[in-house]
């Protein structure tokens, strides 16, 4: 099976004490570990201001996190699990390796091209050259 690559986002209320947040990031490392799953890299980007109210907050605290899985289920838990937490007030999913591969197919594409220009460039300057 084809390994994917997450991105996971969540927000805390601003009140939230440091150790109900190492909680919920310990229990989702817990989590991704039973299920196969492994976290890459884990962010706490502190309190940032939303881009808009989130159930009455302004404000909110962000960790992120970056998880590579073979299985949806794992996401679909993460998920479950920060629905039932109260300290979260929004969190956000999003798969990384179809941009990923997206982008790559571009830079093949845009490669392939720039070969060929400096190809017919070259032809193009052997021939000037044999014509002089």
């Amino acid at each position: 099976m084809e390994e994917r690559l997450y991105d996971l986002i969540f927000i805390c209320r601003p009140a939230t004490p440091e150790e109900e947040i190492k909680k919920i990031i310990t229990a989702l490392e817990h989590t991704c570990a039973e299920k196969g799953g492994k976290i890459e890299k884990v962010e706490q980007w502190g309190t940032r201001k939303l881009a808009y109210r989130v159930a009455k907050h302004r404000e909110g605290m962000y960790v992120y996190f970056q998880i590579k899985t073979t299985h949806g289920e794992l996401i679909s838990e993460l998920e479950r699990r920060l629905r039932v937490q109260d300290a979260v007030i929004k969190y956000l999913t999003i798969r990384l390796d179809e941009d990923l591969k997206r982008q790559q197919k571009l830079t093949r594409r845009r490669d392939k091209r720039a070969g060929r220009r400096s190809r017919r460039q070259a032809a193009a300057g052997e021939h000037a050259a044999a014509a002089s």
